[in-house]
């Protein structure tokens, strides 16, 4: 039976495909008023029966364009629709494979007298803002933005959630204009579900003043806003979900939202032990910015928006919550906040072999390591945006932080000459408690006049901040040879760190023509404090106490950064070409006085000159072409300048370098980004090189005999930086249901490097080279299929025979796959190999990696169970090999291993026709 229905299902499969007709429809548009070509136009096709979306296109520079594809219709209605021109509307039969339109007139809007059309572009190509409608773009049930991203042409999602559109990243995600938890994007898209969507826009990412006086903000990055139906915009909507299985593994995460319109509260909460951040919904991972797959190489540490959940590798188990307002007050304050707390804990074992190479030997180190970290971390942010007029804005952005941090730590280190006999070794056990608080106000205020784009704006940024540290430490330190010797170290350190920071910055455009071209004149002024004091007590055995003060480990010092830098520019700002080019001049002063060795103090100015600049150029809506220039002074940090002996570790000692000078950087990157709506192919490339003079680095001389190290800082000529990325995609049209889309991408790095080797210098020049090729079948609601493949080369050379140039290449492959039928069950498959050949004996050198879960839609597609299945094949690794100018160093630590979980996930939507509840719709905890 189940034979005959598949040979059934397969010869109706090919009954329907034989009965498609294939089409190519092209034209031309032209405005009625000017007769000059229309470029960027949308033009698309829908089904006459539901308005459904068949294809769509844009319009080239001469108002060209063409549509390829397949239908079973007899006639589709024709649209074309242009900012400031009214739509067209014809129907067409599909009556031959190719079809002139021949030239079609657009007629401005104000001379439309016929009744309104009643259907949307899929997408609208404005100046600055590229615009996607929704409904537009077919997706699976329960698409979340996320997936709706994936379906958009010229955007791409990659499997941690990050987004590119045309090639640069997306840092930003707005709903309706406003934030939504903060500035992490993932929590946006893997949340909120397609069908309260109504219009994704895409813009070049601006501050809010940058918005308000009409800046051209940052090209290099872009700003999602999403637009929510006005029939949504109010009532209840969210998901809760729980999942447990075997060694005890769980997760579990809740979220409401309440929209009222301009009001918006926010309600979430997780928690998990699977290396998740805390809001993580395990059946395919679709809420939260879950991390529920891991990759081979993962360290089991993340950050999200600032707040850190994990205290690094390992296996964290974590509790998080948080809260988001947005309100609009009276007619012109909006107001934002958000509130999160995240509790955490990290254990983690660690196994490291290096091998340090000489001029004129090598030693080795061996190093295992256990760690236990526990942190309590909160925040709160406000933001307030008040405009009393047209022309006047101000911005007030509070932030409060505080961090409480406790972590258990052991090691034990032993280095070997290169005979492999014993030198010296080592072992640590400390107890780490610390306390952080952190609060911050930016303030900003700017003041149009004219038409003519001019304003001036205000700027104070403050940061204060307090720490402080509770150190127990027990260490033994043995060095063998001719003059052996042991270090035991029994200590307590009372240390805290007090900082405030304070910045103003005033800025003038003064337009020379209107709108177009601008001097700008700017200064800013900085001062950052910093009192820091670590009192180190050794244990007194008659006291039984610590009470001997240890002058030689502590640390007390009052240190200030001060930065006066005034700045002149000019920007042009055309409908194609915009450049800017500012020139400053910056005075610091670093002071640092010792209060325990008044003789290391140290005051130092420097004063160097800055530049920046930019250039974009936009040949079209669809290809841009951008470079850019900086010059950046960055001073040596103030422990490098200072020269008291360091030797909190007895077998690395530290020496600082009073005579440093500050480091002179040159940057140059130059781009090109394009797609092409027509053949819905894209290619990105990006050019970067920096060449750095007076770089500080580390100079480090090993006693021949113990093996101490001993690092002092030196100033060197000759770095540089060198890279080179390409993208290319292509998406081929089957059918009407089924396309392939091809992603090839490749990088190369090139980078040469001054350093030091036991007093020789010596360079050494690392070429990188990463190929990656993916192939994405998607077969609309029954299958995605996406393998790829990523080989990485790496070569490191020396211009000294002490060191050997050396070759590494890995490969990492995978296919990541997502069935749909039957209806109502969904089976995902990640699978990942990883190989590695140049880990050292004892290491892994490869592993496959498989993710699976299946998940079954019921109670009305408002409930889903679900079956996880972490690390298929138990092998997950993350074995890994560093290579630097004078070491090669493997390591390996803790990973979370095989698990089974059972979840259940539930949706609630209470959001009807402009906030009527739904008979169907219910909200529970």
């Amino acid at each position: 039976m189940k034979k005959l229905s598949l040979v059934f299902a397969l010869c109706f499969s090919l009954f329907t495909f034989s009965q498609e007709k294939t089409f190519e429809i092209t034209g031309t548009l032209i405005a009625e008023d000017s007769n000059l070509p229309i470029e960027s136009a949308t033009v698309y096709l829908e089904r006459v029966k539901d308005s459904s979306i068949v294809t769509y296109t844009i319009s080239d520079k001469n108002g060209f364009f063409k549509m390829e594809g397949r239908t079973f219709d007899e006639s589709l209605n024709f649209y074309a629709s242009y900012v400031g021109y009214g739509p067209y509307l014809k129907k067409i039969k599909i009556d031959r494979e190719k079809i002139d339109l021949k030239t079609i007139s657009m007629q401005l809007d104000n001379q439309l007298k016929e009744v309104l059309i009643k259907s949307t572009a899929p997408i609208t190509i404005k100046k600055d803002t590229l615009e996607f409608n929704v409904k537009s773009f077919k997706t699976k049930k329960d698409a979340t933005v996320e997936d709706l991203l994936k379906q958009l042409p010229g955007v791409e999602v990659d499997e941690e959630g990050k987004i590119t559109v045309n090639g640069r990243e997306v840092n930003k995600i707005l709903v309706n204009g406003k934030p939504f938890f903060g500035d992490d994007p993932t929590i946006t898209t893997k949340n909120l579900t397609k069908d309260i969507v109504e219009k994704i826009q895409i813009v070049d990412t601006k501050t809010k003043s940058e918005a308000f006086s009409g800046e051209a903000g940052n090209k290099d990055n872009k700003t999602i806003n999403l637009t929510i139906k006005e029939e949504n915009n109010k009532g209840v909507f969210g998901r809760i979900a729980g999942g447990y299985g075997t060694d005890e593994r769980y997760e579990y995460a809740g979220m409401v939202n309440l929209f009222d319109n301009d009001r918006r509260i926010s309600a979430l909460a997780g928690g998990n032990n699977i290396n998740s951040p805390g809001f993580s919904f395990g059946e395919l991972n679709k809420m939260f910015g879950g991390a529920s797959m891991i990759s081979i190489n993962s360290n089991g540490s993340f950050n999200f928006d600032g707040r850190s959940f994990g205290g690094g590798q390992g296996i964290t188990t974590s509790r998080s919550t948080g809260l988001n307002y947005a309100d609009v007050i009276g007619e012109t304050v909006d107001i934002a906040a958000d509130y999160f707390n995240s509790l955490s804990n990290s254990e983690n074992e660690t196994i490291t072999e290096r091998e340090t190479i000489l001029t004129d030997s090598r030693f080795f180190t061996n190093s295992r390591s256990t760690s236990n970290n526990d942190t309590d971390s909160h925040s709160a942010n406000l933001e307030f945006e008040i405009e009393t007029d047209s022309t006047f804005q101000l911005n007030i952005e509070p932030s409060f932080r505080y961090s409480k941090t406790r972590t258990l730590f052991n090691s034990n280190d032993e280095t070997l000459d290169e005979d492999l006999v014993l030198t010296n070794q080592s072992s640590v056990n400390s107890d780490v408690e610390s306390y952080a608080r952190d609060f911050s106000t930016d303030i900003s205020a700017t003041k149009r006049f004219g038409s003519k784009g001019g304003f001036v704006r205000a700027v104070v940024n403050t940061n204060v901040s307090k720490q402080e540290r509770e150190d127990m430490l027990n260490s033994v330190a043995e060095i063998f040879g001719d003059l052996p010797e042991t270090i035991i170290r029994d200590q307590f350190t009372d240390g805290d760190n007090n900082s405030y920071s304070v910045s103003t910055e005033f800025t003038y455009r003064l337009p020379i023509i209107a709108k177009k071209f601008f001097l700008n004149f700017e200064y800013q002024f900085s001062v950052d404090k910093e009192k820091n004091r670590q009192s180190t007590f050794d244990f007194n055995d008659i006291e039984e106490d610590f009470t001997d003060f240890n002058t030689e480990l502590s640390t007390d010092f009052e240190y200030r950064d001060s930065r006066s830098i005034p700045r002149i520019g000019a920007t042009y700002n055309g409908e194609k070409f915009y450049s800017r080019l500012d020139v400053g001049y910056n005075i610091r002063t670093l002071e640092n006085n010792d209060l325990l060795r008044p003789q290391f103090s140290v005051e130092r100015q420097f004063k160097n000159i800055e530049a920046s600049y930019r250039v974009n150029y936009r040949f079209s809506p669809k290809a841009s072409l951008y470079g850019g220039y900086s010059l950046r002074n960055n001073p040596p940090a103030i422990r490098q300048l200072q020269a008291f002996t360091d030797v909190s570790n007895p077998l690395s000692v530290v020496i600082g370098n009073p005579n440093l000078e500050p480091s002179n950087r040159h940057g140059f990157y130059g781009g090109y980004n394009g797609f092409d709506w027509q053949k819905r192919t894209g290619f990105y490339a990006r050019i970067n090189a920096s060449f750095t003079n007076n770089q500080v680095v580390s100079k480090t001389v090993i006693d021949p005999e113990t093996l101490v190290r001993t690092t002092t800082y030196e100033n060197v000529d000759g770095n540089y930086n060198f890279g080179f990325s390409a993208t290319y995609s292509k998406e081929v049209k089957m059918d009407t249901l089924k396309s392939i889309k091809f992603n090839l991408r490749a990088r190369y790095n090139r980078s040469r490097n001054i350093n030091f080797n036991n007093n020789v210098q010596y360079a050494s020049t690392i070429n990188n080279i990463t190929p990656r090729l993916g192939v994405d079948f998607i077969w609309n609601k029954v299958m995605d299929i996406k393998p790829y493949y990523e080989l990485v080369i790496s070569n490191n050379a020396y211009d000294i025979d002490a060191f050997e140039d050396r070759n590494f290449t890995s490969h990492n492959a995978g296919i990541r796959t997502a069935t749909f039928l039957p209806k109502k069950l969904e089976w995902e498959n990640d699978i990942r190999f990883n190989y590695n050949p140049n880990v050292a004996e004892g290491f892994q050198k490869s592993a496959w990696f498989w993710n699976s879960t299946l998940t079954y839609s019921l109670l009305k597609d408002k409930g889903l169970i679900s079956l996880k299945v972490y690390d298929l094949l138990n092998q997950n690794t993350n074995a890994r090999r560093i290579a630097t100018q004078d070491y090669i160093q493997d390591s390996q630590s803790t990973v979370l291993r095989q698990y089974f979980m059972l979840g259940f996930s539930y949706k609630f939507n209470s959001l009807g026709s402009k906030g009527e509840t739904g008979d169907d719709d219910f909200f529970f905890f």
